[in-house]
């Protein structure tokens, strides 16, 4: 099984975004090394709070829910929460919300900025069971390195 290089993707997204003031051009850059970096994922991309609920930022992959309320699905208990959620099975999870029918398995990240939830990374994958302690790790190094730079 590949193993994804995580120092090396934080670095090469500190790279990416270092001095650029510019929020929907970093989670662009952001979406899309994830989406390169990881193996086997159906889509990579970010949700930001705005009031009640969570609205789709930039991404990688299929169209995806615009707007998702606070303690709905995976993301919206993730955000609620302010908890990292590692789904092994999504269609166990309740009132897991599927914009892609062949999402099996989820990991959404708080993101979190000013002391407070901005937003969630959203990961999904095809496969059951695909994202581990490792992955889990490595993807809160990259949600922290975010809350760093936006706003």
């Amino acid at each position: 099984m590949e193993r994804t290089d995580y120092a090396l993707l934080l670095a090469q997204l500190q790279a990416l975004t270092e001095g650029v003031p510019y929020e929907t051009a970093n989670l662009a850059n952001a979406s899309a090394l994830l989406w390169q970096s990881l193996p086997r994922i159906n889509w990579a991309g970010f949700y930001k709070r705005e009031g009640d609920a969570l609205i789709l930022g930039p991404f990688q992959g299929k169209p995806a829910c615009i707007r998702i309320p606070l303690g709905k699905g995976v993301c919206g208990a993730a955000a609620e929460r302010d908890q990292v959620l590692r789904v092994d099975n999504v269609h166990e999870f309740p009132g897991h919300i599927a914009c892609d029918g062949a999402s099996n398995s989820e990991i959404v990240l708080p993101i979190r900025a000013g002391g407070q939830v901005w937003g969630v990374l959203d990961i999904d994958s095809p496969e059951f069971r695909r994202f581990t302690p490792e992955d889990q790790a490595g993807l809160e190094a990259v949600a922290d390195y975010l809350g760093t730079i936006l706003k």
